[in-house]
């Protein structure tokens, strides 16, 4: 029908798809997790699914199984035990620990309204205040700022030097864990060397892979995919309020995702099971494809 998009497959793929269940799966997430799967499956290559629950505050009930309920729907079948976050607690803090006895981290008591009356960037204020890291947040030491990373999609990334620099929170006052710590102990965990997902965490990762180097562990390659926008700058999220998947005609839904992500979408594709349109797209799909911009509006 088309030819085969060729590459030479990359050794020992490790990817994922790591959604928060805070909701049930929306159009951009699909895209998400459509293109992290076919990267994978295109190099031969693993691809895990991450429950990312860290943040128990904004947990729906009964969502990660609608989640994986969903995945399966769309023939998006993962390789290995699904992990959730918060069954690793202990794991996460035996890593803050670590960076204890390296003096690596300090306590901080400054809130969210005197840093954005500061200019909105931490700088620094408890850092010699010898605080007690049993009450309060912790901060890392920025040890290795990175400003600068090349994603495999988007081209060079540039993030303000500042914003670089920062020593940002890894375990917040509530006592929850920060998602930046978190993602980048699952990937090391996980052995995860590729990470496909949406250009909304591309600033986050310049921090993920500093504290990758602080770790001194290997950092991934990066590639982030458009946004799904209803408007510019408007992106589709459960926060926003985006529309859940359908599962009851799931072919129509994957058609639209494979082609939000670059691939030729021929009509007959509809008569296929969804099994058979991602076998399809494994042969065809290639990050080469996908178009080269921050977000889509559809």
């Amino acid at each position: 029908m088309y030819p085969t998009a060729v590459s030479a497959p990359m050794r020992n793929y490790r990817g994922r798809f790591a959604p928060s269940p805070s909701g049930p799966l929306h159009f951009g997430s699909l895209v998400a997790a459509v293109g992290s799967f076919l990267d994978a499956k295109i190099n031969q290559g693993k691809w895990l699914v991450r429950i990312e629950d860290i943040d128990t505050t904004r947990i729906v009930k009964g969502a990660d199984s609608d989640i994986l309920h969903t995945l399966e729907r769309f023939a998006l079948h993962w390789d290995e035990e699904v992990v959730y976050q918060t069954q690793r607690l202990n794991l996460y803090q035996s890593y803050v620990d670590s960076l204890l006895s390296k003096q690596l981290v300090y306590g901080c008591r400054c809130t969210r309204k005197q840093i954005k009356a500061a200019g909105g960037l931490y700088l620094g204020h408890c850092k010699h205040l010898n605080h007690n890291i049993e009450h309060g947040a912790i901060r890392l030491m920025q040890c290795h700022a990175t400003n600068q990373f090349t994603d495999l999609i988007q081209g060079q990334i540039n993030i303000d030097d500042a914003l670089a620099k920062e020593d940002y929170l890894i375990k917040r006052s509530d006592g929850l864990f920060a998602y930046q710590l978190v993602v980048v102990i699952d990937d090391i965990e996980q052995q995860i060397n590729r990470v496909v997902r949406g250009a909304d965490l591309i600033n986050p990762t310049a921090r993920q892979i500093s504290l990758f180097k602080q770790f001194d562990n290997a950092v991934p390659q990066y590639a982030h995919l458009p946004l799904a926008v209803a408007e510019p700058g408007f992106k589709l999220s459960k926060q926003n309020h985006a529309q859940s998947i359908a599962n009851q005609h799931p072919q129509q839904t994957l058609m639209q995702a494979l082609a939000f992500l670059g691939l030729p979408t021929p009509p007959q594709l509809l008569d296929l099971t969804t099994e058979q349109m991602i076998g399809w797209a494994t042969e065809h799909f290639s990050l080469s494809r996908v178009p080269k911009v921050a977000e889509i509006q559809i």
